[in-house]
């Protein structure tokens, strides 16, 4: 049981933040069968296979005059037929059209002002991954806590574990050359997101990590917080539900509660201490989210299952601390995916 007891004023001060957080299951990929034709910057027509629900890619851009960044526009089904971005850092000699797989990183942002750009806007994750032939494919999370909404238990749109693990996956996997081994990563809210997708998909990833991310959100004052964090969204309980009557739903989506499913995976989590200072929104932030990663981490114990963490003192909740962690646990994704270094 998670039975700390805090002042529950503090946790107002986490809503600087944005904690989007974690999610529901979605079908397995199947055959793909319907194609879209889509143009790119400079009209070329690429004919992209759709993913099972019909979402599609509908348009293409590159970045670099070297075709090492991509971005691409999914029109999602579960997003309401909404179209949203996602990023793409390619390996030496990718090409649309090829029978060759590679590793693949996805790479989830955190919430807030955050979005599909933020990693290589806000981290070194492009000269990383110029490294390596692997392919890093960063999906557009728009602060929609990586969850399908449980809008009162009505369900429907949002449905961003609908868009990120049916539609993306299968477009990445049908059109982009992603192979079967695949890691997951994030920062903050994204974190939470990929430790609560490896465990929802076990055996889809090899290897998660998670950098001053939320892994426990039915620890004490955790729920209150995310209420108030999404309450400018609307009603705060579309998201999970009502965490006493609609509790199973939040188990269902608790990195926590989901720990014995990451059994077999490889595993790394980071946080700092943070302080209980009131004047600095980042150190407090990131003192809840270390207590929440403690609680996770005596979970993980007590089911004997192996990982690797780094839990360091002070720290805030910002992107010069991430992009460490990304440094530090990088190297180790890219053994587990089995990715070679040029």
């Amino acid at each position: 049981m998670r039975s700390r007891t805090l002042p529950a004023a503090l946790t107002a001060l986490v809503l600087a933040l944005g904690l989007a957080s974690a999610v529901p299951a979605t079908a397995a990929p199947g055959k793909a069968e319907a194609v879209n034709a889509a143009s790119g910057k400079s009209g070329k027509k690429v004919t992209f296979k759709k993913a099972d629900n019909g979402s599609a890619i509908t348009s293409y851009k590159w970045l670099t005059k070297n075709k090492r960044r991509l971005d691409v526009s999914v029109k999602s089904k579960g997003l309401g037929n909404k179209t949203r971005k996602v990023r793409l850092l390619l390996p030496k000699g990718w090409k649309f059209k090829t029978k060759k797989t590679w590793p693949v990183v996805y790479l989830l942002h955190g919430g807030g002002e955050a979005d599909y750009k933020s990693w290589t806007r806000s981290s070194q994750i492009a000269t990383l991954a110029a490294k390596w032939n692997a392919i890093v494919v960063m999906p557009e999370g728009a602060n929609g806590s990586y969850t399908n909404w449980y809008n009162n238990g009505k369900g429907g749109p949002p449905e961003w574990e609908t868009f990120h693990m049916t539609e993306v996956f299968q477009l990445m996997n049908r059109n982009m050359h992603t192979g079967t081994r695949r890691a997951i990563l994030g920062n903050s809210s994204g974190g939470q997101g990929a430790m609560t997708y490896a465990a929802r998909y076990p055996g889809r990833f090899k290897y998660v990590a998670a950098y001053s991310s939320l892994l426990s959100i039915l620890s004490p004052g955790i729920p209150e917080a995310l209420g108030m964090i999404n309450s400018p969204r609307g009603d705060p309980k579309r998201i999970y539900g009502d965490p006493v009557d609609d509790r199973a739903n939040w188990e269902a989506h608790d990195p926590w509660s989901l720990a014995p499913k990451l059994r077999g995976t490889g595993i790394y989590f980071s946080t700092g201490s943070g302080m209980l200072l009131p004047s600095d929104a980042g150190l407090i932030s990131e003192y809840f989210v270390g207590m929440s990663t403690m609680d996770f981490k005596k979970r993980l114990d007590s089911l004997g299952i192996k990982y690797q963490a780094h839990i360091y003192s002070g720290g805030r909740h910002s992107w010069p601390f991430w992009k460490i962690e990304l440094k530090r646990s990088w190297p180790k994704a890219m053994k587990a995916i089995k990715a070679k270094k040029y």
